[in-house]
């Protein structure tokens, strides 16, 4: 009799809706990308920065995981933008530096998850083409289904476009406006019972800077420390350059730094408050290293727009307490590119068939990933050598509509290009390129009997000062060949095969 009554049992459990034989496994988590404009790896009090004031950075580092190795996918911001995107390293498909748009057959994050149910927001910088309605590469093509946008970076006031409209001025701290627009996301998410994704990419701290008195306030010391010396940047009159004392720039710039990361702490509070914190995933980073600027108190080599360590380690954290519940802290080496791939494990959503630059960094929350089982590459393809000038995209399409502070050549505003490149010649694999394995990094510059070769070991040389090339040919060699024949795959992916 007992076992006839455990098959019944049995055969009604079958009959169950299969989220109550399997309560223990969580809802899909929500997830908010945030990025810093132009934020490098040492400018948060985490990092022990000397001046910066950023406790909420500090927290999620405290609490969550901490990528020491974090990189940008480029040291400009655009091509960035664009790995994160895509998973794809932005010379695959045409983004080669700022003002380069993305192709819109690329196959974005916000495409896949919004398959799964989610519902997705951008706000801020979009920077990969266009926000008007018109654009193949608006956010509401690449599968956003709301969007606060503009084309570039941003200042107080912004001028924002909603869905692609006419830009409109929004009065205030520009990182504070962009978190409450989507934080009114968030909450209608909730509403509708739907999942979110949310992109939120400041515009700080991109020059020109500018900041709110009591942000400025803050480092009223630094000027005295810093002004003997002088850094030439736009100016927030004329929109041209202009000479200024560096004391005074970085006043400005973490004053910033210190508004971004106040508005980080909105968002938390917000998710605290409507009972999403728990299972949201917040992911921060930068999108490239610090300009020349800001860059006199890292220990770091180089800056924006250079390969060294000081142009693409950015800050990475990520915070989800439902499932990092203490904090992790990470040696392995990490990347923008590895967004996409990490999203759509933890959400059981399908990866694009198509080449991946980046690899799942799931691993790293509970600490099972000890060591990243593939290189990073890194490049900046030679535009200037580049004479396949046929567009991509028609030119009205890729005119920008939302204005900035900076001039660009003769408008305030950014118009975008990107270009068809049917045919690989040699010249295509120049630009400098790296490849970053383990402890080994090998940076490149230059072709044939021009090119220069220097290896180093880090993180050992933070700086990059020891060049360990004539001791390790053989490692140069491996490594070089390595780097070589991934070239060969993005420029097959840029002619557009991967498209057919």
């Amino acid at each position: 009799m007992l076992r006839s009554f455990l098959l019944l049992l049995a055969s009604l459990s079958s009959l169950l809706p299969e989220s109550s034989t399997n309560a223990s496994e969580p809802d899909l988590p929500n997830i908010v990308l945030l990025m810093g404009d132009d934020h490098g790896w040492d400018e948060t009090g985490y990092n022990r920065h000397p001046h910066l004031i950023t406790p909420n950075l500090d927290e999620m580092a405290a609490t969550g995981l901490k990528m020491n190795r974090f990189y940008s996918a480029h040291p400009s911001c655009s091509p960035t933008r664009g790995s994160v995107l895509t998973g794809r390293h932005p010379n695959r498909y045409g983004t080669f530096s700022p003002g380069r748009s993305f192709r819109p057959e690329e196959i974005t994050i916000a495409q896949l998850l919004k398959e799964q149910g989610y519902l997705c927001g951008h706000f801020g910088k979009w920077h990969v083409g266009p926000v008007k309605a018109s654009s193949p590469t608006n956010p509401g093509n690449m599968g956003f289904d709301h969007w606060l946008s503009h084309d570039n970076f941003f200042e107080l006031n912004p001028v924002l476009s909603k869905n692609g409209g006419p830009p409109k001025e929004f009065a205030g701290e520009s990182s504070e406006i962009i978190v409450h627009a989507a934080n009114r996301f968030i909450a209608r998410a909730k509403r509708l019972g739907k999942p979110f994704f949310v992109v939120i990419w400041f515009g700080s701290p991109h020059e020109p800077y500018s900041g709110l008195p009591e942000d400025l306030a803050l480092y009223d010391d630094i000027p005295e420390k810093y002004n003997h010396k002088t850094f030439r940047l736009t100016s927030n009159e004329t929109g041209r350059p202009t000479t200024r004392p560096l004391g005074d720039i970085l006043r400005e710039r973490f004053a910033e730094i210190t508004a971004m990361d106040r508005s980080i702490g909105t968002l938390r509070e917000f998710l605290k408050k409507k009972a999403l914190r728990d299972n949201t995933l917040l992911w921060y980073c930068g999108d490239n290293g610090t300009p020349g600027d800001g860059i006199v108190t890292s220990p770091l080599r180089g800056h924006k727009g250079q390969m060294y360590d000081g142009g693409i380690r950015v800050p990475g954290v990520i915070e989800w307490p439902a499932v990092i519940r203490r904090q992790v802290t990470s040696d392995v080496n990490a990347v923008t590119s590895d967004i996409l791939p990490t999203l759509c494990e933890i959400t059981g959503t399908a990866l694009p068939n198509r080449p991946l630059d980046g690899i799942s960094l799931k691993g790293l929350f509970d600490s099972t990933l000890t060591q990243r089982p593939s290189p990073i590459f890194f490049w900046q393809f030679n535009s200037k050598a580049d004479q396949q000038n046929q567009p991509w995209i028609a030119r009205p399409h890729q005119i920008g509509t939302t204005p900035l502070v900076k001039m660009m050549g003769d408008i305030y505003t950014r118009n975008f290009v990107n270009h068809k490149h049917p045919n690989i010649v040699e010249s295509d694999y120049s630009g400098s390129r790296v490849i970053l394995l383990q402890d080994y990094k090998l940076v490149v510059t230059g072709n044939g009997d021009a090119q220069k070769r220097e290896l180093f070991k880090v993180p050992q040389d933070i700086a990059e000062e020891h060049n360990l090339a004539t001791q390790n040919p053989d490692v140069v060699q491996s490594m070089a060949k390595s780097l070589r024949n991934w070239q060969e795959s993005v420029l097959k992916s840029l002619t557009g095969a991967d498209y057919k």
